[in-house]
């Protein structure tokens, strides 16, 4: 057995399932990043035409869709790895995973958020499977493009016990992560029991402060990650009871390149996330507590999280800073042009060849209503 190998067996042992049960063949394992979004929250530097995932937004040399096609490639094989996004961005994508077959890139024709973009996957997943292989055999991790993950090794590791149990009963298992804070900015997952993998009892989106606290304090709830692990049975199963047109619909299209036909469908089906149109409907939700360093990188706010501070918490990045009486600012450029401040607390400041945002912290949802005035007036 080789490392992977290895820890699958340990985790297979300790839910007492037979290690014959996971051991699944390399080919039907399939991820799907869903890469349609446009990241209105980190305006000015994600735009319509270069939105959050293309960016190389920590400065690490990699944008965060490639570190996401990174991080999967490890436990998915590569010509396995599908991604899912509009149409305008198709040669983003291509640009970014060249290594990626064009087959690979599904591009919606418009945004109907991320239930159809995971029906729109499932059907081509099942057309590509042989017709002889039993579909709760093909595993399939679902993940956003534009997340950070600092500790790879543990989450390839709760990955694989996640498609162990995925692929050996019905569960539709969500990666939930462990609050260290009473977050307003994140959904909530509040399960039963002390079991490694738990039962979902119920989603609260986005809470007030008074409930983000009391939920911090019971220590039964965790973060809603948006990163999903399931069988296409499962999944499959799941979209015929709680979706049924949207599954009918896919479900009778062959999806072989035919543009007509995937527009078709996307002009005629329901916008609707998959946590609601599914995952607060099924019986079958589970939920595995997690810590491996995330963040959905959502905010300014949560980015100044991992960037580099000064003794005065100024945090920031592609920029030379000069701070003088400044305290708890974010300052972000994308030239490396130094900037100065002075007499500034809790501002974020983020600077690019054609906008400059200066917005305090305590306001930064402002940003994206922001955005679609900017969109109202064609700015």
């Amino acid at each position: 057995m080789d490392a992977l190998q290895l820890k699958v067996a340990e985790h297979v042992m300790l839910m007492g399932v037979s290690t014959l049960t996971i051991m699944n063949k390399p080919e039907n394992t399939f991820a799907v990043i869903m890469a349609g979004g446009i990241g209105s929250r980190f305006w000015p530097m994600s735009r319509h035409s270069k939105p959050k995932q293309f960016l190389d937004i920590l400065g690490t040399g990699q944008s965060l869709i490639q570190m996401t096609y990174s991080r999967l490639s490890k436990v998915v094989p590569s010509s396995n790895i599908l991604v899912v996004t509009n149409e305008r961005y198709r040669d983003l994508v291509k640009s970014h995973l060249p290594l990626i077959p064009s087959s690979n890139i599904l591009c919606e024709p418009q945004m109907r958020n991320t239930a159809p973009c995971i029906a729109y996957a499932n059907a081509v997943i099942s057309n590509r499977v042989s017709s002889e292989t039993d579909p709760s055999e093909i595993g399939i991790i679902v993940a956003p493009s534009d997340h950070l993950i600092l500790d790879s090794s543990e989450f390839e590791r709760i990955i694989s016990m996640a498609l162990t149990n995925a692929c050996s009963t019905a569960s539709l298992i969500t990666l939930g992560i462990k609050p260290t804070r009473p977050d307003t900015g994140y959904g909530y997952i509040k399960f039963s029991g002390k079991s490694v993998i738990a039962q979902v009892e119920r989603f609260t989106e986005k809470p007030d402060l008074d409930t983000a606290e009391r939920f911090l304090a019971q220590g039964d709830y965790c973060w809603n990650s948006g990163i999903f692990v399931w069988s296409l049975k499962s999944i499959s199963d799941s979209f015929s009871k709680h979706l049924g047109a949207l599954s009918v619909a896919f479900n009778g299209a062959k999806l072989c390149g035919e543009v007509g036909e995937v527009n078709a469908i996307y002009d005629n089906c329901e916008s609707i996330s998959i946590d609601y149109g599914i995952l607060e409907k099924s019986s079958e939700v589970r939920v595995i507590s997690c810590e491996f360093g995330w963040s959905d990188l959502g905010t300014w706010t949560s980015l100044a999280n991992h960037l580099e501070t000064d003794s005065n918490g100024n945090s920031s990045s592609g920029t030379h800073l000069y701070s003088s009486k400044s305290s708890g600012n974010i300052v972000v450029s994308d030239d490396n042009k130094l900037i100065a401040i002075r007499g500034l607390d809790d501002f974020i400041v983020v600077d690019t060849p054609d906008a400059l945002l200066v917005c305090p912290k305590s306001d930064e949802q402002w940003v994206k209503t922001l955005v679609g005035e900017l969109k109202d007036d064609n700015k």
